[in-house]
């Protein structure tokens, strides 16, 4: 795919290829396994001297080249997809780092994340330290140890949409020899590439706005192919020493710039097999298609209920950064001038009682555990994703009691305004 093409252009052209006679849409290639003509060809392929499928746990064309397209959106060199977005950020994480070891991450990331972070992964032995998004660097910094292998944060958190310094972040990571690893969930690469600040492995839930339509639960792993773990070879044995398990195979030496996403499906996804479905990812690539032109509606309509609730009388405060009065209205112009997301989180006069009332007497906007499609929907995190999370907890990650999580979709704005209208009228 040619390097000149827009972000638009990749949606519709990048990952398949057909050839002569070829499906010019991309198949299901809904098989397990595949065939070869010989031994010697299946071998090659275990041995990972040749490119090439055997079985669908690890590896699938289907998912391939949907997962090509959302590498070239990205602006990486390889990426993967799982079976969701959970399994991507804990691939990215399992990747390099093992039991002993420790790695940072912003405080304000989605619930699900926090958990898998701060609890499960410390059952593995790998631990975690949470740190406010907004502190200073030598705060930040401060919490490195010795054994910490990354930097992890979201583009724009979930629910509290903090936006984060995507450059200051990725300085911090490389003064330590660590990767910046991002959730682009939110933002999506059509309104910010990290990649192109300094973050060197991006993630993503494509469950959210990849896919667009609810259907289909997945994830993505992107690797810029920027960061050198060859010069922090003590840091990464992982990539930097041999895997008995395929041969004394060094990633690092044998594959360059590929060596991250190549250890992660040859090894990672093998032993795990967190695969998405090919059926998953073929929906995902319908989802991806329209991804260009879906994000700027999903943000126009956005910024018209962002400054409808911000006028009205029974709404306590609005955080949209698209707000010229938001805190992170200036960050969000540096990364995302085109617009940040289709979330908006606010609360109500009167706390949390009233904030969950008032999300009752909706009719157009559903109450669901999801955000980030085609329909407006809405949550209440302290009460449903967040669940789990102490109240400490919740401050720390930005939660607030009587955060509405406000997911706006691509309707008409004017009924989506007026759907707000007559809950609030009720309250």
């Amino acid at each position: 795919m040619s390097a000149n093409y827009r972000p638009e252009t990749i949606c519709i052209q990048e990952g398949w290829k057909p050839a002569k006679g070829e499906p010019r849409v991309l198949p299901i290639y809904q098989s397990t396994t595949f065939k070869y003509e010989n031994s010697d060809q299946m071998g090659k392929l275990f041995d990972l001297e040749e490119a090439g499928y055997f079985y669908t746990r690890l590896q699938n064309p289907t998912n391939d080249a949907v997962a090509a397209k959302i590498t070239a959106l990205e602006g990486g060199v390889a990426g993967m997809l799982t079976s969701s977005g959970q399994a991507a950020n804990y691939y990215a994480i399992f990747n390099i780092c093992e039991a002993g070891d420790h790695f940072i991450c912003s405080s304000a990331v989605y619930g699900g994340t926090f958990n898998l972070f701060g609890t499960t992964m410390k059952k593995q032995g790998i631990s975690c330290t949470f740190i406010n998004p907004d502190a200073s660097d030598e705060e930040i910094e401060a919490a490195f140890l010795p054994n910490t292998k990354a930097l992890f944060a979201e583009t724009i958190s979930n629910p509290s949409l903090v936006v984060l310094d995507i450059e200051r972040f990725a300085g911090i990571a490389h003064r330590h020899g660590v990767p910046l690893i991002i959730d682009n969930t939110f933002a999506t690469p059509i309104n910010c590439r990290p990649f192109a600040w300094g973050a060197d492995i991006v993630t993503h839930s494509t469950t959210k706005y990849m896919d667009g339509h609810a259907m289909s639960v997945g994830g993505a792993i992107v690797d810029s192919g920027n960061f050198d773990w060859i010069a922090h070879r003590d840091k990464f044995p992982g990539l930097t020493t041999p895997d008995e398990s395929y041969h004394g195979i060094v990633y690092a030496e044998k594959f360059g710039k590929l060596a991250y996403i190549q250890k992660a499906t040859a090894q990672i996804m093998r032993d795990l097999g967190s695969i998405q479905s090919p059926h998953n990812a073929f929906l995902l690539n319908i989802g991806l298609e329209t991804l260009h032109l879906r994000m700027p509606r999903h943000c126009e309509n956005a910024e018209k209920v962002a400054r409808y609730l911000q006028e009205h009388e029974k709404v306590a405060w609005v955080n949209y950064a698209g707000l010229e009065n938001n805190k992170y209205y200036q960050l969000a112009q540096k990364y995302m001038p085109n617009g940040t997301c289709g979330v908006i989180s606010f609360g109500l006069k009167g706390g949390r009682d009233v904030s969950v009332g008032f999300m009752d007497r909706l009719q157009l906007a559903a109450i669901v555990t999801h955000v980030a499609d085609a329909r407006t929907c809405v949550l209440h995190p302290a009460s449903h994703t967040h669940r789990q999370m102490t109240d400490e907890q919740l401050i720390e990650a930005g939660v607030r009691p009587d955060l509405i999580r406000f997911s706006v979709g691509i309707e008409n704005a004017e009924d989506i305004i007026a759907d707000l209208e007559q809950a609030l009228a009720a309250v």
